[in-house]
């Protein structure tokens, strides 16, 4: 796939608004018509403008190369002006208690897919690429920039600013392979629940450069108990009483959980302390507050298949988060044919902090049984 050199890149870009913006404050997604303004009244803010902004902000050198076609205000006018690029109004939501629509997304895509532009790009999560599988005509190619909770789809690219990346390679007229990625999605009500039910909703053509191109995430729980057993007791003996340890979601986490005899959040983030359950659930906010005046710990896994360790489902792991609890209070836990799974490539932790993505690179220990430790990559690149 490359452009004509006989004009500009035409590009589509269709913004989600309240992608994600359940994620802070543990509602586990964005869907449902009464999920964004619950969000927005426990103090969530929007992030998925801030998302596109690191992934456009790449094309910054090359505007005279590029048309956008956009939808009025968040869903991306607003930041084709931020950012001073061309663009035309293809679509004008109609607001609904100030917040947009799935169908304001439907409309957009099945608009610009008619249009035959070079790619359309979009900012969302599983949800949102839902909405463009359902409408998006064939020959149409797209790119998803991750914003949502979950993201158990192969249509996103690994971070943002992967997405940045690809879009220089396309503007600049570098071949770049296309294939077909799976759209998956899962019941939120269910979801929320910690039940995960992943269901293939079809398939969209993606430029499908396997550096910066995410893949499908694995699910379901491991299924060698021994190996989590002895994960499990290595993390119990180590764990020291005057540490609050925040317990992450997933299942290899849930296994510790249920060793210790507690309750377990399978989709959310609990907190601990010598062995005994302080809180459930609980928000980025709230973690804050249990975390300021105490040495902190957190126990997290990676995600199967795709190896984020932050950005993908806890987003109640907020920046400030990490940075109170510190790298070197980091514990991962995984099973060895999880990090075999993932053929090499590093860990990911888009949190959405440039620099503390950056602090989070190099090595970090990764505990695959008991008194049995692998050192694994954690990748960061200057895109």
């Amino acid at each position: 796939m490359s452009i004509s050199r006989g004009g500009k890149f035409k590009l589509g870009l269709i913004i989600n608004p309240v992608a994600g913006l359940g994620g802070s404050v543990a509602l586990k997604g964005s869907d449902g018509e009464a999920t964004a303004e619950k969000a927005l009244a426990l103090g969530a803010s929007a992030k998925s403008n801030d998302r596109a902004l690191v992934a456009l902000e790449m094309l910054s050198d090359r505007k005279d190369k590029v048309e956008i076609f956009t939808v009025a205000g968040d869903m991306g006018q607003s930041l084709c002006q931020r950012l001073g690029f061309e663009h035309q109004i293809i679509h004008t939501p109609q607001l609904d208690n100030n917040t947009t629509k799935p169908e304001d997304t439907e409309v957009a895509a099945k608009l610009m897919s008619e249009m035959a532009l070079d790619l359309i790009l979009f900012v969302g999560g599983d949800g949102t690429a839902r909405n463009i599988c359902a409408v998006i005509e064939e020959g149409s190619t797209v790119l998803g920039v991750p914003a949502g909770c979950k993201i158990h789809s192969g249509v996103y690219a690994i971070t943002p600013k992967a997405a940045g990346r690809v879009l220089q390679m396309l503007v600049d007229g570098e071949l770049v392979s296309v294939g077909d990625a799976d759209v998956m999605d899962i019941d939120e009500e269910q979801f929320r629940q910690g039940v995960v039910r992943a269901k293939r909703f079809g398939e969209l053509t993606i430029p499908s450069e396997l550096r910066y191109v995410q893949a499908v995430k694995m699910g379901g729980k491991e299924s060698d108990e021994l190996v989590l057993q002895d994960i499990a007791a290595h993390v119990i003996d180590e764990m020291e009483p005057e540490y609050k340890y925040i317990m992450g979601s997933g299942s290899t986490v849930e296994f510790v959980m249920e060793e210790l005899g507690l309750p377990n959040t399978l989709l959310g983030v609990d907190v601990i302390q010598d062995h005994e359950l302080l809180a459930s659930d609980v928000t980025a906010s709230q973690l804050l507050e249990l975390i300021s005046e105490q040495p902190v710990k957190l126990v997290i896994t990676l995600i199967g298949g795709q190896g984020h360790i932050f950005g993908r489902g806890n987003q109640q792991l907020s920046p400030d988060v990490i940075k109170t609890i510190g790298k070197d209070n980091i514990i991962v836990v995984a099973t060895k044919t999880k990090l075999q799974a993932l053929s090499g490539r590093p860990l990911v932790a888009d949190t959405g902090d440039a620099e503390l993505d950056k602090s989070l690179s190099g090595f970090i220990k990764v505990t695959t049984g008991y008194r049995d430790q692998v050192l694994y990559p954690v990748g960061y690149e200057e895109l």
